[in-house]
């Protein structure tokens, strides 16, 4: 049996990843042990979104939910690294908080993630130059009024589980008191 009809019985005849019955092609794992369990059956889609970070739509993502528990280590590797990536958004923070992998699948995947993170990306850091994450907890050093609300954010607030701003490094993302907000970083610290 060829490589590509084991993983078309492995699979179901879809995409390990995401579902989807179309498009299917065989994709090697980057940076994999030299083994044949480092191929998985993906979509068009997901390969495109793998190979282009330019080109990830975060809610197509959401499938990950699902084939992170898969059994098979090649699949579990990917679900991580594309949580991984999509940290900042805060719910694969969820999932990658939820995600149990044995130490060399570990290993596996964070050996693909260096080479996968962008050079030179925005780096998110609190009042006191410490760098900020995704999943952080940051507290409030000043009252900070909440624009387009009559809330008022008091100084002494942890917000937990920040999600960074891709785009800006002085902006980060929390909830306080259950209202979604974008928080200046210059007006946080690290807990």
């Amino acid at each position: 049996m060829s490589l590509e009809q084991e993983l078309f019985q492995r699979s179901g005849s879809q995409c390990e990843l995401c579902g989807a019955k179309e498009d299917l092609v065989v994709f090697e794992v980057p940076d994999s042990p030299a083994t044949a369990e480092n191929h998985i059956l993906i979509c068009g889609t997901c390969k495109e979104q793998i190979e282009d970070p330019e080109k990830v739509d975060p809610n197509h993502w959401r499938c990950l939910n699902d084939s992170m528990w898969s059994t098979v280590p090649a699949v579990q590797v990917m679900a991580w690294r594309m949580l991984n990536r999509l940290r900042g958004e805060g719910w694969p923070q969820d999932l990658l908080d939820m995600m149990y992998m044995e130490e060399d699948q570990m290993e596996w995947a964070k050996a693909g993630q260096a080479s996968s993170e962008p050079a030179g990306g925005v780096i998110h850091k609190d009042s006191n130059g410490v760098t900020i994450e995704a999943g952080d907890t940051v507290v409030l050093i000043k009252d900070l009024n909440v624009k387009g609300s009559s809330m008022v954010a008091k100084r002494g607030t942890a917000v937990r589980r920040v999600s960074l701003v891709h785009d800006n490094a002085e902006q980060i993302e929390g909830k306080v008191d259950g209202q979604q907000i974008v928080i200046l970083t210059k007006f946080v610290k690290k807990m």
